[in-house]
């Protein structure tokens, strides 16, 4: 349960930067990334609310913020692969000296947003540390 905790709140933290983030970006290639980033993060907090018992349970809701991950989390190495910058822009130069790297971590959080079962309150309980763990990661190594 700890886990599932320290989980939920570093999905929570990861969306509020994304949020501010967005704020003042000029280049187009780094505005998709952080969209498509914002995207991850606000669909990982509805699922986060749920799981914290912030947000009433609803199980469409929760596959559809579960498909909306994996969709997303598919897509992070074709929008971050052009080596754009940008003065607002949070990614760390590592994302492209440790490709290999930063593509499987994208990989491990569109499998655990796979592997997250949207039917119950438990399972998407269940489910949220392997997600938050996977933003987490990535975002400790390549993320300023």
């Amino acid at each position: 349960m700890k886990f599932l905790t320290k989980g939920l709140i570093a999905g929570l933290v990861l969306v509020a930067g994304v949020a501010v983030a967005k704020e003042g970006v000029q280049d187009p290639t780094v505005k998709a990334r952080q969209e498509l980033m914002g995207t991850i993060g606000m669909n990982t907090k509805a699922l986060g609310d749920m799981a914290g018992g912030k947000a009433d349970f609803d199980a469409a809701k929760a596959q559809a913020a579960k498909e909306a991950i994996m969709a997303a989390s598919a897509e992070i190495g074709a929008k971050f692969e052009p080596q754009a910058s940008d003065p607002v822009s949070e990614a760390k130069p590592e994302i492209w000296t440790n490709w290999d790297d930063f593509v499987a971590k994208a990989g491990a959080l569109n499998a655990a947003a796979t592997a997250l079962d949207a039917s119950s309150l438990d399972s998407v309980k269940a489910g949220m540390g392997a997600i938050g763990g996977a933003c987490k990661d990535c975002h400790s190594t390549y993320r300023l």
